[in-house]
């Protein structure tokens, strides 16, 4: 099979690994790709985006798989495109449909989505500029801390969580009115604050079926301690050590389960990966959001596990036979260190020389924001790699990890040095 991957990011790179290694794979694209996916698969300059030229280039390679990293282009609809093309319609897309990326691409119907299947979710209301003062009246409804969310795609950026109320009604005012996140927050989701442990579940389905995948917990906050501002994520484990077979029962029974019968019952066609991020209260699951791909750096810790052929996964799905493939897991821990550039979530430089990549042993370096420049690999991005180490458990993978962090160098290189230190 010639397969195209979309996207850019360690998500991707880890995607590539994987599936290059199966006998079903014979050419891999990448669009955009990275330094890192261009060493292992071929990269294309296209724009994950750009449906007109992905389709001029699926014909002429002759692909006959997509495979969808990001959300952006689920949530623009590229699985209709193809579905309605005749030319493309016989080529399977992993992803969901325009309708079922609105779980990510709307808060607002995510929330609607929970209520209305009787899924365990946090209490809300959403408010538009014409309704600020009522949203402001509805947080004093509410006891502290307040959640604010941008009903639309804002980068994992567009959730504040504020103590004080005061400061609550000025940012919804800024989100609503003074457009702080732009079109993204022209609608807020206010909900109910949740005090608990929280973690990612991962299902893959093809409509009907699912398979669960490894459990993860990502740090999302740039400062140790989990202080300072949201990141795209600075690091991530699997499995999550506190998950038990009652907590995994729970949801997959309350939360799985009616999540896959609801794309049904709603005539949503939904063929991809599924991400619930969950909080734990009290040994009790509760939805927080969906996203409607895989999590970035979550990624990089379900998929090295995954003993089953990935491309053969994917070709499960896209059949409507994920009932028939057995899941193999590799019993090992396995976490990821994010390295960023300085100054990352808010302003930082691009295009520092990263050197040391050549000296990693016993880890995988996954190239998140790379790119090549005069045979150098250069940072290209916010969070420039992640390094993902194997071991018996969480400690020994992450002591790996730090090990090989310290044998890369670039100009302002950060990384949480704290990863890990809340599961011991």
């Amino acid at each position: 099979m010639n397969i195209l991957l979309l996207g850019s990011g360690g998500r991707e790179h880890a995607f590539a690994w994987k599936m290059i290694q199966s006998p079903l794979c014979d050419t891999l694209f990448v669009a955009p790709g990275n330094a890192g996916t261009a060493a292992i698969a071929n990269n294309v300059a296209l724009s994950p985006t750009d449906f007109e030229s992905i389709k001029a280039f699926v014909i002429k390679e002759n692909v006959t798989m997509v495979v969808v990293g990001p959300e952006d282009p689920l949530v623009k609809g590229i699985y209709d495109f193809f579905l309605n093309d005749v030319e493309l319609k016989d080529i399977p897309v992993i992803g969901p449909s325009k309708l079922g990326a609105q779980l990510e691409g709307s808060k607002e119907f995510a929330k609607e989505f929970l209520i209305k299947h009787n899924i365990p979710t946090a209490a809300y209301d959403s408010f538009t500029a014409e309704t600020v003062e009522k949203g402001c009246e509805f947080l004093e409804t509410l006891q502290p801390p307040y959640v604010l969310k941008a009903d639309g795609l804002a980068a994992g950026k567009g959730v504040l969580i504020i103590q004080d109320l005061a400061e609550a009604k000025e940012e919804l005012r800024n989100m609503l009115v003074h457009q702080k996140f732009g079109a993204a927050s022209s609608k807020v989701v206010i909900e109910e604050f949740l005090d608990g442990i929280e973690l990612s579940c991962f299902v893959l389905t093809d409509g009907k079926n699912y398979k669960i995948l490894p459990t993860a917990k990502d740090y999302k906050r740039i400062g140790e301690g989990d202080t300072g501002l949201n990141t795209g994520g600075m690091g991530a484990v699997s499995p999550v050590p506190y998950v038990d077979a009652v907590l995994m029962e729970k949801i997959e029974t309350r939360i799985v389960k009616p999540t896959i019968d609801g794309f049904q019952k709603d005539g949503i066609p939904y063929k991809g990966f599924v991400f619930i991020g969950l909080i734990n209260v009290n040994n009790e699951p509760i939805v927080i959001e969906y996203n409607v791909r895989m999590g970035d750096p979550e990624t990089e810790v379900v998929i090295p596990r995954l003993k089953t052929d990935l491309v053969e996964l994917f070709l499960a799905t896209a059949n409507e036979k994920l009932n028939e493939i057995t899941l193999e897991i590799d019993e090992r821990s396995a976490t990821t260190i994010m390295v960023v550039s300085g100054g990352y979530p808010e302003d930082f430089e691009k295009g520092k020389v990263i050197s040391g990549l050549e000296t990693i042993k016993d880890s995988i370096v996954f190239h998140a924001g790379t790119k090549l420049d005069n045979g150098n690999v250069v940072s290209n991005g916010g969070r420039v790699l992640a390094i993902t180490s194997y071991g018996n458990d969480f400690e020994e993978a992450i002591k790996k990890s730090y090990q090989n962090i310290d044998k890369l160098n670039f100009d302002k290189m950060y990384f949480r040095k704290d990863i890990g230190n809340d599961l011991k």
